[in-house]
């Protein structure tokens, strides 16, 4: 199936890639001239763990292009896919890409006598493709639906895991308001043997948000209950975790006498909050929605105040412990929201080091793949922060470590003399017996 995808994001252009190796003929279509020649030369623009290598394999196969002609990414197209940002901008989601995708998809329409179904890709709040991007299309093209297909297919990938998600998924939300699109969608992931849920595109878009939302309160609610466990005193809260996720109605004991040992169980896990484009963006999208439709939203304001403050937890711990923080050098290790990406949006390494600079704090960082984009994210304030290469030439220098993203490669902190130092494990990487000779701290764990 030829297929059109109309941006280049981690959603567009994985979607692209994946679906080409398995057979479509996909064109990304990009406004931006050098995403398109860098797509077609075999180089991505964004991080993601076996993308270079699956473009490689989709333009070897001849299915996969970039264009920044719409026209021609449409021509003979089936499917149009609008997988554009859908950023959350002063209280409301901006639906401006969305709409300008959908009035140039709707201009195309106009012209031609096919049959064009176009999908949502992007993350929309109920009610945005059968309303917003139907009047769009209509607008533009001077067609009235059905004369072209209405769907949304929401994605589930997780940045850092996209490619593994997408040949791998759990599920397959197939979303349409007429069923040439649900043919159309079954066709397209015919090659996956997987639960496929068909539903309307409002209960498919409402799918997607709730997801993320019930993951960011389970985040949400072993952060509480780890910041209960510091103020108590004598608690190590992964004691308490452990015990959590023993419950066999979270960790169900196989028919081996095995555990199951489920993914969901990482995010009972505490740490120093959530980040990226989707947790943070989506749940306030959701609470907005609902508090127009005029329910108060209680459980997602919640989330969103704990998450907000818990960056906070980490320089407040250190500013009790070693009873002020002013002129110490620290070491951030970790700039992305998480590991196997470059992504540092809403990333709490952000409020940590504007906090730290706060206090008069000599900082210095480190990422693996993320330090650009989190020294262009702090805007006036970076020119105050050390940007390392190296970050274990560092650690002699340092009064204080703090570990705020998974990369495995901090794991190799142990092995430092770190003796006389200060580690605050922001993530739960390492185990207090692991750091010997420094002071450990860490979300829900006073210093002993």
């Amino acid at each position: 199936m030829r297929v059109c995808i109309v941006g280049t994001g981690y959603v567009g252009l994985v979607t692209g890639v994946c679906l080409a190796t398995k057979g479509h003929d996909v064109t990304c279509v990009d406004h931006d001239p050098a995403i398109v020649v860098s797509l077609n030369e075999g180089r991505p623009h964004i991080f993601e763990e076996g993308l270079p290598e699956l473009l490689t394999l989709a333009r070897a196969t001849g299915r996969f292009t970039a264009t920044a002609d719409l026209e021609s990414g449409l021509d003979g197209a089936k499917i149009a896919m609008i997988a554009v940002g859908t950023p959350f901008v002063n209280g409301v989601v901006d639906l401006s890409y969305v709409r300008g995708a959908a009035r140039d998809i709707g201009a195309y329409i106009g012209k031609t006598d096919r049959h064009i179904c176009v999908v949502m890709k992007s993350t929309v709040l109920p009610c945005t493709t059968d309303t917003v991007v139907r009047e769009e299309i209509e607008v533009a093209s001077g067609k009235r639906f059905p004369a072209f297909g209405l769907g949304m297919n929401p994605e589930f990938l997780r940045e850092g895991n996209a490619i593994v998600d997408f040949m791998g998924p759990d599920r397959i939300v197939l979303g349409y308001e007429d069923s040439a699109t649900l043919d159309c969608l079954e066709a397209l992931y015919a090659p996956w043997a997987v639960d496929k849920i068909r539903m309307r595109t409002r209960s498919a878009e409402l799918l997607k948000y709730s997801n993320n939302a019930l993951l960011a309160c389970q985040i949400s609610a072993i952060n509480e209950i780890a910041n209960l466990a510091a103020a108590i005193g004598g608690i190590d809260i992964m004691d308490v975790v452990k015990g959590l996720h023993l419950d066999k109605r979270w960790n169900p004991i196989l028919p081996n006498g095995k555990r199951a040992e489920p993914e969901i169980l990482t995010y009972l896990i505490p740490g120093c909050g959530f980040g990226g484009s989707c947790f943070p963006k989506d749940v306030q999208a959701l609470r907005a929605q609902g508090e127009q439709l005029g329910l108060p939203m209680r459980l997602l304001n919640a989330v969103l105040e704990i998450n907000d403050a818990q960056p906070e937890q980490v320089v407040a711990i250190l500013h009790e412990e070693l009873h002020g923080l002013g002129g110490r050098n620290i070491l951030v290790l970790g700039l992305a929201f998480k590991p196997g990406t470059d992504d540092v949006r809403e990333s709490a390494s952000l409020k940590i080091v504007k906090r730290l600079l706060s206090h008069g704090c000599k900082v210095s960082v480190h990422d693996p793949v993320a330090a650009h984009n989190f020294h262009r994210a702090l805007g006036p304030v970076a020119d105050a922060v050390t940007f390392l290469d190296d970050w274990k030439s560092h650690i002699d220098q340092a009064e204080v470590v703090i570990l705020a993203t998974k990369w495995p490669e901090y794991q190799q902190i142990a092995k430092s003399n770190l003796s006389g130092k200060t580690l605050f494990d922001g993530r739960r990487t390492l185990t207090p017996n692991a750091v010997g000779g420094a002071k450990y701290l860490a979300i829900g764990r006073r210093a002993v």
